[in-house]
């Protein structure tokens, strides 16, 4: 088995923007609020070998801290105010946070502490088991291969859109967290820098900087989970969750996610203020055409012009999915693609890990993500999931 005696996660901003965006509206407004995170791998693979190398590794994080060129980097977006970057400036990983052990061959990961710490940790640990285990499970590939395989995406894909006006096609890197590895992400997108004219930009706020890029974000399902235990009224939770961002950043990155208690559900509480003041809403569950056609429907509904909106989708996308998404809607509405696992894991012979971080308790109490997607479902309290599918109204087939 490969050991390391160097930290995979050489920088603080090795990590994906939104965690950033959204430990800056808890630090304004949840500083005492605690979680409790878990890791779930969906798939059949026994990662518990792996723990004392990821303990290793975490262990290792506790040195990392904002660099003085990164803390001037932060500085340069309107949206981070001083207070937070002077305390993110002190910030160091509490690595007494995370306990992780191997149970019968099964990796268990569970992460404790207040939320405006915890919330850091999700990303990097995740793509320190994605690349730890296909560092030792496919030694046999190199970072010449991974990149020569997009090169033959891109020419299929360049192919298959000739006679297809691309010029309203914008795309972005989310493949941080099940990356094959930190190089052949950096190489991938490098690359797609050079030779593709429709990337936007990285969710990856390290690989922006560096490759001088757009860091692009929206929310994460633990916003919206979290104000499940931090609204008294669970019914008004995900209005709390939309009200709160908006006030913490007005007017900019202002993309809602849309599925953490069905897209219905969401749509219900998405009244015509927030779906004015919202930019758009991002896509992560269910049929993309479905969820597609229902947003266009509920901007219509509401006497909002869809061309003035956006639409983000970023469920198990790849370069030829995104075409027939493209052609659906691209002259409905402005539309983004956010590419993960298919971009900075698509090796041939890899098979990329399915593996999530969650939060399953907010103050003590238990939370739950009720998605779009048969699977995604998360909830270790049975009496709490059943408890809010009766107060939102959600039927038993979203599972």
């Amino acid at each position: 088995m490969k050991r390391y005696d160097y930290p995979i996660v050489k920088t603080f901003l090795d990590t994906d923007v939104y965690k950033f965006y959204m430990q800056q509206a808890i630090f304004y407004h949840y500083k005492n609020v605690d979680v409790v995170a878990e890791f779930v791998c969906r798939g059949n693979n026994f990662l518990g070998c792996y723990s004392s190398i990821l303990s290793e590794q975490i262990s290792m994080m506790r040195s990392l801290s904002l660099s003085e060129e990164e803390y001037i980097y932060m500085t340069s977006f309107p949206f981070f105010q001083k207070e937070y970057l002077h305390w993110l400036r002190k910030f160091r990983y509490n690595v007494s946070q995370v306990q992780i052990n191997n149970y019968k061959g099964q990796l268990h990961i569970r992460i404790s502490g207040l939320w405006q710490e915890v919330i850091l940790w999700e990303v990097p640990i995740l793509a320190l088991i994605s690349e730890v285990f296909h560092r030792n499970f496919y030694p046999e590939v190199t970072l010449k291969s991974a990149v020569q395989y997009l090169d033959d995406k891109l020419i299929k894909f360049f192919n298959s859109t000739k006679d297809i006006d691309l010029s309203r096609l914008k795309i972005v890197d989310f493949g941080t967290r099940r990356r094959f590895s930190y190089d052949v992400q950096y190489s991938i997108v490098k690359r797609l820098k050079e030779t593709f004219p429709f990337l936007i930009g990285s969710s990856n706020c390290h690989i922006a900087r560096i490759l001088k890029i757009n860091p692009v974000g929206t929310q994460a399902h633990e916003w919206f989970q979290a104000h499940q235990q931090i609204e008294s009224n669970l019914k008004n939770s995900q209005i709390l969750a939309l009200k709160t961002w908006l006030y913490q950043y007005k007017n900019h990155l202002n993309i809602a996610l849309t599925d953490s208690i069905t897209m219905d559900a969401f749509l219900n509480d998405f009244n015509l203020h927030f779906s004015s003041s919202y930019q758009g809403i991002r896509h992560d569950s269910g049929d993309p055409i479905k969820w597609g056609e229902k947003a266009l429907k509920h901007y219509e509904k509401l006497g909002i012009d869809p061309s003035t909106k956006t639409l983000l989708f970023s469920d198990s996308l790849d370069l030829e999915s995104i075409i027939s998404l493209y052609k659906k809607f691209s002259r409905r509405i402005n539309v983004i693609f956010g590419i993960g696992t298919k971009l900075t894991c698509d090796i041939p012979y890899v098979k990329p890990l399915n593996i999530v971080i969650k939060l399953v308790k907010c103050n003590g109490k238990p939370v739950a993500k009720i998605s779009d997607s048969p699977g995604k479902t998360f909830c270790l309290d049975e009496h709490f999931l059943k408890y809010l599918r009766k107060v939102f109204n959600v039927p038993l087939r979203n599972r």
